[in-house]
């Protein structure tokens, strides 16, 4: 067994008046008493510990003979070392030890246990594990040594390709492998839209309520930002032109707004192309869950309406595969693709070559594509059994608005609550809940909670799940 990293040859000092064997001897001790090593923990062998350390078997043998006549460790022979069975030591009180926080406390987006009702996960219990894990065992199979080195940053060819073509067939986006740059995440296609095209300064119109996330990064970047209202029909275009005629950039999510769920209509998204063409404004759509609409067949991307270049495509594997690939993609304007393999050198992400090929393939043999069919089927119906579970419990304090797709609820309080003490006390509780409070940025805002059903399998659950929100309200 390897020692923990305080005993290797690098954490000792040859030139200390404390001997060698003294310095083993310690590092065994403490890496005891903090509990590295436990009660029953094979040790390194005397030669094996020798080797690895550069040093003569004798001085290895003093220290273990120390450690034994002490009582920490015990000799069995051939079966090993180990640390004494049943030691009790008495661990070292830290100075200032941080408050624990309760499960589920933290108002982040993502926790990173998995908790009920939380958002941004897809259908986990859904994904087709046993066809990924085939893929990925015969992609490892056939790596070769050129895969072996530094991925390309603007993402693997053979993944491009296949973007590019399913974006054509799904979502009417006409483009070619070279404008799609693939990424570690919306965050990081985000990043790299700022530095490419925008500067300390310029102003971008932002969807109000929005995306938290999105807002927080721009203003780290020093880039101001224009609140715009959104009703039933999106964006409210007009109103951030108005106020902000000269603005840069737009942020936008046409298919669900985040978090209302409403589409952006054909009007304003024309307007808004209107708009970036006669003032070389850009504009970014956040296409976060478009796959995902219950009512019809899901909508266009606004960037399929795009005959001027001035729309960046930012899309997601994270709510169709699963978070843990971060994994995304970026469909810039044909006039900009050599200005973001630029600054992809810089910025990017530099996502895993084998990661990038297994996706590749999952896409290049139709099984991505029967995967979102699967989904949206099971959504739909996950959607209706969680709204029918909550309404059941929750009617008499709460109305669930009705949106046409996108992957979690928005639950309407009725009465004088505040949204952020609420969700407070769920998540304390280990049930997930967002106040849509903190995605507002300057407008005033009815209350509400919003809460993911992607992983409510059925109306019992979300019942059960209910009742424990109940003993908060």
């Amino acid at each position: 067994m390897a020692l923990p990293d305080p005993n290797n040859v690098s954490s000792l000092d040859q030139n200390s008046v404390e001997p060698l064997y003294r310095q083993i001897y310690g590092r065994f001790r403490r890496a005891i008493a903090d509990g590295t090593l436990a009660p029953g923990d094979r040790i390194p062998a005397v030669r094996a510990l020798a080797t690895e350390l550069g040093l003569a078997r004798g001085t290895i043998e003093t220290a273990y003979s120390l450690l034994a006549a002490e009582g920490y460790i015990l000799s069995r022979g051939q079966a090993g070392t180990i640390v004494t069975p049943g030691l009790m030591v008495r661990r070292p009180v830290p100075s200032a030890e941080r408050p624990s926080k309760a499960v589920g406390s933290s108002s982040k987006l993502h926790p990173e246990s998995i908790m009920p009702f939380q958002m941004g996960l897809p259908a986990l219990d859904a994904f087709p594990r046993k066809i990924w894990a085939r893929l990925g065992a015969r992609c490892v199979r056939a790596t070769q040594i050129p895969g072996m080195v530094y991925p390309a940053a603007h993402g693997l060819e053979s993944l491009r390709t296949a973007i590019a073509t399913y974006l054509q067939v799904a979502r009417g986006i006409s483009c070619s492998p070279s404008q799609v740059f693939v990424t570690s995440g919306y965050r990081n296609s985000l990043e790299l839209i700022a530095h490419a095209l925008l500067k300390a300064g310029d102003r971008v119109l932002l969807e109000d309520p929005g995306y938290p996330p999105t807002r927080k990064l721009l203003e780290h970047l020093q880039i101001a930002i224009t609140p715009v209202p959104v009703d039933q029909e999106g964006m409210i275009v007009a109103h951030g032109l108005k106020a902000t005629p000269r603005a840069h950039a737009a942020v936008v999510t046409p298919a669900h707004q985040s978090p209302l769920c409403v589409s952006l209509s054909l009007p304003r998204r024309l307007a808004l192309l209107n708009w970036a063409a006669q003032n070389n404004a850009w504009i970014v759509e956040d296409d976060y869950d478009g796959e995902y609409r219950y009512v019809s067949r899901p909508l266009p991307a606004l960037k399929s309406l795009d005959r001027d270049g001035r729309v960046l495509y930012a899309g997601t594997f994270s709510k169709v595969l699963f978070p843990g690939i971060r994994l995304a993609y970026l469909v810039v304007p044909e006039t900009e693709v050599e200005r973001f393999e630029q600054v992809s050198q810089i910025f990017s992400g530099n996502c895993p070559e084998l990661t990038q090929t297994i996706v590749a393939a999952f896409l290049t043999e139709g099984h991505f594509s029967r995967h979102i069919q699967r989904m949206r089927k099971l959504y739909a119906e996950r959607r209706v059994a969680t709204a029918s579970g909550l309404e059941k419990i929750l009617g008499q304090h709460l109305r669930i608005d009705p949106q046409l797709g996108g992957m979690h609820l928005i639950l309407r309080l009725r009465g004088q609550w505040s949204d952020r003490a609420l969700a407070e006390r769920i998540r304390a509780s280990g049930v997930f809940a967002q106040a849509l409070t903190d995605w507002s940025i300057s407008e005033p805002i009815e209350p509400a909670l919003l809460v993911g059903f992607t992983n409510v399998d059925s109306t019992s659950t979300a019942e059960k799940i209910g009742r424990r929100i109940l003993e908060f309200i």
